[in-house]
């Protein structure tokens, strides 16, 4: 290890719906527009946020998550892909101090002190003036050991309201306002069922993006916020370097389009790891899928909103409802095992699906499922055993389908400890070779899913 000045900024908010992802994208795509190399990260699960953040700054961005990784792996994860950044630029969710107990655990809070970083608090400013002082003075005084180096006053009606704030700001507290992003239309991002609308999908993300970091760039000092990043103390960098990626020796087709983007690309490195050619497919557009293909991952998305044009390409739906029955390997998350089932059935409308899994995916108002889980294998988990044995899987779920109408004597891969999965505590839904579920795993920490599945689709060769 060495230590080096590490610049980095935390942006987090007091709650949630603050606009903090906006404004973040807006700052990432400011900074890089200025020629400065930002590396992102998200705090927390997601895939959306993460999506914009990356076409923001053309760095694939990497998600913290104190669930599916142990603190030194954040570290080092934080660390690694640091390297050759001018500016590492982290998101956090929720509100700062939000965390899964009392103790604020897995807080972005938190996450700011174990990385050392400076926090910039976006402060939602609709509808208040002198109130932002107490505001800020609590979030001061309640970590101490937190370093709250700025914030950003969002979501401002107009020249006076942004003076009042400013004025308010500086007379009662000493933290420096680093600008003041005021309402319109330049700051907002197309929004639906399950928040943004992922920047893959987005017909004009870049055009988007281009609006917020103007916008953002008009109303942000952003030299004082780099000056703020800049005095971050130095840090330990994990300076090994990477192991070799070893020559492919399996092709395994990715669903990627703009129904399918929700892939961690930490798992896709850990694919390439192990020997895997990651070779994308378009599941809306594409025929057939690509040849010579030894297995398939069909990550989340939204097929919902394209169920019309799923249901048209059949040719490809049957071809891989065909694979799977033939024995072929697949592992699907969330949206992929809805475009797995036999239908979508949404608002009124029933789309026929790929048919390999026996049941509906039927949309409902409320989320079905949402937030952490724990799985448990069970006997019937068809891949390579964790050298500890089964023990409790982390991930995440967040959907608004349930599987309904499911037919015969499903075989489940795992035991929902926490979480809803699929039905009765129960995700992991096995039809021949194919392991589609709810949950969203990470081949990271306590679960390294991706070689396993790669030492699957090896053992069962070519389909």
């Amino acid at each position: 290890m060495s230590t080096r000045p590490a610049p980095r900024l935390l942006i987090s908010a007091a709650h949630k719906s603050s606009g903090k992802t906006t404004v973040t994208v807006g700052l990432a795509a400011a900074l890089s527009a200025r020629g400065l190399v930002v590396q992102p990260f998200k705090k927390g699960p997601d895939y959306i946020d993460p999506l914009w953040l990356s076409a923001a700054t053309g760095r694939a961005c990497r998600n913290l998550d104190f669930h599916t990784q142990p603190p030194l792996l954040i570290r080092e994860t934080f660390e690694r892909q640091s390297r050759g950044a001018d500016l590492s630029l982290i998101e956090g969710n929720k509100g700062l101090y939000d965390g899964v107990d009392l103790e604020g655990a897995n807080s972005s809070a938190m996450l700011a002190n174990w990385l050392d970083a400076p926090v910039v608090l976006v402060v939602d400013c609709a509808g208040m003036t002198r109130g932002v002082a107490p505001l800020l003075i609590g979030y001061q005084a309640f970590d101490p050991t937190l370093h709250i180096a700025g914030v950003i006053l969002n979501k401002v009606s107009g020249p006076r309201h942004e003076k009042k704030l400013r004025d308010v700001v500086a007379h009662y507290t000493r933290i420096p306002v680093l600008g003041a992003v005021h309402r319109g239309p330049a700051m907002e991002i197309l929004e639906r069922h399950l928040g943004l609308v992922p920047a893959n999908e987005a017909e004009a993300a870049s055009e988007a993006i281009a609006r917020l970091a103007g916008a953002v760039a008009a109303q942000v000092d952003l030299d004082a916020l780099l000056a703020l990043a800049n005095r971050a103390p130095e840090t330990e960098v994990f300076d090994a370097p990477l192991p070799a990626v070893p020559a492919p020796s399996l092709r395994i087709g990715i669903a990627r389009d703009a129904a399918f983007g929700f892939y961690y690309p930490d798992d896709l490195d850990a694919l390439r790891q192990a020997g895997a050619e990651p070779v994308p497919f378009d599941p809306l557009a594409d025929p057939h899928l690509p040849p010579d293909l030894d297995g398939l991952f069909i990550g989340g998305g939204f097929p919902e909103a394209h169920m019309a044009a799923l249901e048209a390409n059949a040719s490809l739906r049957a071809e891989i409802k065909a694979r799977g029955e033939a024995g072929m390997p697949i592992y699907a998350e969330c949206g992929g095992l809805m475009y797995l089932s036999r239908a979508i059935v949404w608002g009124g409308e029933r789309r026929a699906m790929v048919g390999l899994v026996p049941g509906d995916a039927v949309m409902h108002k409320a989320p079905q499922g949402r937030g952490y889980v724990r799985l448990r294998e069970t006997a019937d988990f068809p891949w390579p055993r964790l050298e500890d044995g089964p023990g409790i899987v982390p991930a995440h779920e967040f959907h608004h389908s349930r599987l309904e109408n499911i037919e015969g004597s499903p075989r489940f891969a795992y035991q929902v400890v926490r979480g809803a999965g699929i039905a009765e505590k129960q995700d992991g839904l096995m039809v021949h070779n194919t392991l589609a579920c709810y949950a969203h795993l990470r081949s990271v920490g306590a679960n390294p899913w991706a070689p396993r599945f790669v030492a699957f689709v090896r053992e069962k060769g070519r389909r």
